[in-house]
């Protein structure tokens, strides 16, 4: 495994584990103790990984698993923008395997990115204090079954991509929408960017939140990367974290 030289000019750093418990939980523990970043933290496998909302991300060998520590990158406020900052960047790293496949490539609000329409990647953002860490979970070569939302992977869609491939271009693409970002100041162009990409807009999602399920149309992403849904009155709600499924999709 190692860095592209565009993220090893700005500065980011690698350390490669064969197993770890967590990527996440290994940068905030370095975090804990005065690690700054940019730090990448990757594994060949995960023995405890987790996703959004305290699932288990299953971790098998043949998949990318990296995390990003950074220290200070905006103001806390701004933490949550990140997952579009980290979908973007995996977007164009995924995109750039193959001439074409970024026409099969869709990004699903907050953090989730799909082949085919299927899911192969989720993000999960975490911040103590100062520190935040930008955690990337791909399916290259291995999906879970039985799956709430349908899942792939790389390799069952046609494309080779193992891990340490797809990671260099990563690390690069990182560097690049971190930089558009300008610490919260460019959201608005990595929003728009986020939207030009994305699945649902302008059609009927359901969304199971913690304030319970909802049904509505998918208007938009606001300022904050909040999800707009307009009600069958009209109504329109905004919901910060939930899982969104697509109707009649399938």
């Amino acid at each position: 495994m190692r860095l592209d030289p565009t993220a090893e000019a700005a500065g980011a750093r690698l350390v490669f584990h064969d197993t770890i418990g967590s990527t996440n939980a290994e940068a905030l523990r370095l975090a804990r103790l005065g690690e700054r970043g940019p730090l990448w933290v990757a594994a060949g496998s995960q023995t405890a990984g987790r996703g959004r909302r305290g699932r288990t991300w299953v971790s098998e060998p043949g998949n990318l698993y990296a995390s990003l520590l950074l220290n200070d990158p905006a103001p806390p406020a701004h933490f949550p923008e990140l997952s579009f900052v980290a979908a973007l960047a995996l977007h164009d790293a995924v995109a750039g395997r193959v001439p074409g496949l970024a026409s099969r490539l869709a990004l699903k609000w907050p953090n989730d990115l799909l082949i085919d329409r299927n899911k192969f990647a989720g993000i999960l953002i975490e911040g103590e204090g100062a520190a935040v860490v930008i955690g990337i979970g791909v399916n290259c070569a291995h999906h879970p079954a039985g799956t709430e939302y349908p899942a792939t992977d790389l390799a069952a869609a046609g494309i080779r991509a193992v891990p340490e491939a797809l990671f260099v271009p990563l690390s690069a693409a990182m560097v690049k929408r971190l930089s558009q970002w300008e610490r919260g100041a460019g959201f608005g162009a990595i929003r728009a960017d986020w939207l030009s990409r994305a699945t649902g807009v302008g059609k009927t999602i359901a969304v199971r939140s913690g304030d319970g399920d909802l049904t509505g149309q998918f208007e938009t992403v606001d300022e904050t990367g909040r999800l707009v849904l307009r009600g069958a009155d009209g109504t329109m709600r905004t919901v910060g974290a939930g899982d969104v499924s697509i109707m009649g999709s399938r």
